[in-house]
């Protein structure tokens, strides 16, 4: 019942008409904004100001600028349980004294959904197809799937040893049943640390307003998306303590479905608090803009960090979706031959 249910929101978020026009696509990149990286889902998904490494291509890309060695990660997450597939990938190498460049590739699926569009029949003999009052044919119920691709190429550069500033070019497909769609859209980002323990990002997504294009003749338009956001170190304990927080502007006239909206402007919230001792190891807790407790925790390994984190919606367990499991790894060749040059 509930892969019904969350095959259906998704169905309802990606539908296709069969006619052109083009519309603005509100939650039409919906799948862009769930994030990536263990560390950021346990904090809520506020990273936008302290993301220091390849995730950045996501988050921030002016904060890919941070690396200083070659660096890939891998995501998986069992999202709602195992209802939906949610995967990452990404790689990032720094280019001469203040310059770095990434690719990351984001693929999200249901997979298995019944297709009972052929299966109907007219069993009463009246010569029309009524779902009410006529029956299926099991045998010619097939099955499909609704998956959606994105794929980020980030430029960054340190401006100067405070600010840094970046772009993403972001190529989308999304293919539903027979149906598909591409399109194309712009990220812009900054980072800026005015003293030592603050730091403030920003991140621009879709700022151009991005087209998606369905082979059927329908145009979508992803409104831009203003991501802001702050944290603050806190020496403590032999480690480091990092209040977080970010606030997603947009302009998709969402009203309700927002944490607080001004009329078509909504704002969403994420928050989060990381605690990390000795650059070893990291506990997190954070809440998401869709109402998500967070928690989670990283390992840093020689050349490698894992990072787990657990979510699930506010509620009765019996009456929200099922809890969220995500793991990533993060690799760094950290050796003097692949160092930045000085």
């Amino acid at each position: 019942m509930k892969k019904v249910l969350i095959a259906s929101i998704f169905l309802l978020i990606s539908s296709v008409p069969i006619i052109s026009q083009t519309v603005i696509g509100k939650y039409g990149g919906e799948f862009l904004a769930i994030g990536v990286g263990g560390r950021a889902s346990g904090m809520g998904g506020a990273q936008t100001a302290i993301v220091n490494d390849v995730t950045a291509g996501y988050w921030n890309p002016a904060a890919l600028a941070h690396i200083d060695y070659p660096q890939a990660a891998l995501m998986h997450e069992e999202h709602f349980g195992s209802l939906v597939n949610y995967n990452y990938a990404a790689v990032a190498i720094p280019y001469d004294k203040d310059m770095s460049l990434g690719f990351s590739v984001i693929r999200l699926s249901i997979d298995g959904i019944p297709d009972t569009r052929n299966a109907l029949y007219d069993s009463n003999g009246d010569g029309i197809i009524d779902i009410h009052t006529d029956r299926f044919d099991y045998s010619k119920i097939t099955e499909f799937n609704n998956t959606d691709w994105a794929f980020f190429l980030t430029f960054a550069k340190r401006q100067t040893d405070n600010f840094y500033w970046g772009a993403n070019v972001k190529i989308i497909r999304r293919d539903i049943a027979e149906y598909s769609a591409t399109g194309i859209g712009f990220d812009i980002g900054a980072f800026y640390r005015p003293f030592n323990s603050l730091l403030l990002g920003l991140n621009f997504q879709d700022i151009t307003t991005t087209l998606v294009a369905w082979d059927t003749g329908r145009n979508e338009l992803i409104t831009p998306t203003l991501k802001t956001g702050a944290a603050y170190l806190i020496d403590l304990w032999g480690g480091v303590l990092t209040p977080a927080i970010d606030i997603d502007t947009r302009f998709e006239n969402r009203k309700f479905a927002s944490n607080l909206n001004l009329g078509p402007v909504s704002f969403d919230v994420h928050t989060g608090i990381e605690y990390r001792y000795k650059n070893i190891a990291a506990l997190r807790i954070g809440y998401s803009d869709v109402k998500q407790l967070t928690i989670g925790a990283g390992i840093k390994l020689p050349k490698m960090i894992i990072d787990y984190s657990y979510s699930r919606v506010s509620g009765n367990q019996d009456e929200t979706l099922p809890e969220s499991h995500r793991i990533s790894l993060l690799l760094t060749l950290e050796d003097l031959q692949f160092k930045r040059k000085e």
